[in-house]
């Protein structure tokens, strides 16, 4: 599986952790930045990371910045993207098993480093349900890109 990862100089040092987490556990990671601790614009590296998930360049995408919230929006803007903005395990797992979300967002400054990890493995580890329900509502949703 190959995942796509992005961030701002606020969630720099997290996104050099998750990245070596994720390689680690044997998945192909494709950096989109940033690389320094130089202030930059959170978009250009969520939407990066968001594109390529969306082409299908990568299987899923992770995008950082300090509270996740500006990255998760810019995220959710490029067409056949559902990134959910994660703080806690249960909320990962629902995510995928509900909503079938193809990126997720932190906030290095709301989660701890070992948090961070235990979420992202939980939210790669879980399938979605393919629940008729859930894909009813999951078309629904996005419907509301053509409008």
């Amino acid at each position: 599986m190959k995942i796509a990862i992005g961030c701002d100089h606020g969630a720099l040092e997290l996104k050099n952790t998750v990245v070596a987490h994720l390689e680690k556990k044997g998945y192909e990671v494709q950096d989109f930045g940033t690389y320094t601790l130089d202030s930059c614009d959170y978009p250009d590296y969520a939407a990066q990371a968001a594109k390529a998930v969306a082409d299908g360049v990568c299987d899923k995408g992770i995008v950082l910045c300090t509270t996740g919230i500006g990255v998760s929006i810019a995220a959710n803007k490029v067409k056949g993207i559902r990134c959910a903005l994660l703080s806690d395990v249960m909320s990962a797992r629902l995510t995928r098993e509900h909503n079938d979300t193809n990126m997720m967002a932190l906030g290095a400054g709301v989660v701890g480093q070992m948090l961070a990890l235990e979420i992202i493995d939980t939210w790669l580890s879980t399938e979605f349900s393919h629940n008729e329900r859930h894909q009813r509502r999951i078309n629904k949703v996005m419907a509301l890109e053509q409008d």
